[in-house]
């Protein structure tokens, strides 16, 4: 079976604003094809940002057997899957630091769709590098919210 590759990524405009913007992109190379998925949602974070692209991208594939890797540019989002979550799961959705865990409805959401899929791995790439993937999934995350505001 050959491999999937999804680049997701995710931004905000005003991150720390009440009213704000924010966007994902998506980047799927599949069976020597090439999708790609972008969206936008208000009043939002970046790291939720970044969650929902995976998310949104995981929902795409429906053949649970495949292997996949998930390229991204979210320290957040791959310590998180890879390391973080266990221990919050044990802890009752608190921290390391006895606080409850932000975004805990789309880590459960990401955990969910992460143990559905038997063979899964996410790396980290190094963000506005030259990996192609990462950087086109960037560009649709600018898309996304740039086509939103010309649209209001």
């Amino acid at each position: 079976m050959s491999l999937i590759r999804i680049y997701c990524d995710g931004g905000c405009r005003g991150n720390q604003n009440t009213h704000n913007l924010g966007g994902y992109g998506i980047v799927i190379e599949k069976d020597n094809k090439v999708y790609e998925k972008y969206g936008v949602e208000l009043n939002t974070t970046n790291n939720r940002m970044e969650l929902i692209a995976c998310i949104e991208a995981l929902k795409l594939i429906d053949d649970f057997r495949r292997p996949i890797t998930v390229i991204t540019d979210s320290l957040y989002l791959v310590r998180g899957i890879t390391e973080w979550y266990p221990g919050w799961i044990r802890r009752g959705w608190l921290n390391s630091k006895g606080k409850p865990v932000e975004n805990r409805d789309l880590w459960e959401e990401l955990i969910f769709l992460k143990n559905r899929h038997k063979n899964i791995k996410f790396e980290h790439v190094r963000g506005h590098s030259k990996n192609k993937g990462n950087n086109r999934a960037d560009y649709l995350v600018n898309l996304a919210m740039d086509e939103y505001s010309e649209s209001q």
